[in-house]
């Protein structure tokens, strides 16, 4: 798909010339651009969910599971 935009002349000359150093087209940068930088936006959307369903649960350790967890650690030196 075609796409116009427009962008400042400074960055699309460094994207024109790191394009020509990678050996890419300019479109083809583009494209692995935008699809990193909404890779990182996904990301962060999944951060925010996790957060919002664990802001209201208990996150302490059951005392019962604490006590068996500490008694199967192995007795030695640290």
């Amino acid at each position: 798909m075609k796409a116009a935009v427009s962008l400042p002349d400074d960055l699309f000359e460094a994207a024109d010339e790191l394009a020509k150093q990678l050996g890419m087209s300019r479109s083809e940068l583009i494209a692995v651009a935008l699809e990193a930088y909404l890779k990182g936006h996904r990301q962060t959307g999944v951060t925010e969910k996790l957060n919002e369903v664990y802001r209201d649960e208990e996150s302490s350790l059951d005392p019962v599971m604490a006590a068996i967890q500490s008694a199967s650690l192995p007795r030695g030196e640290w």
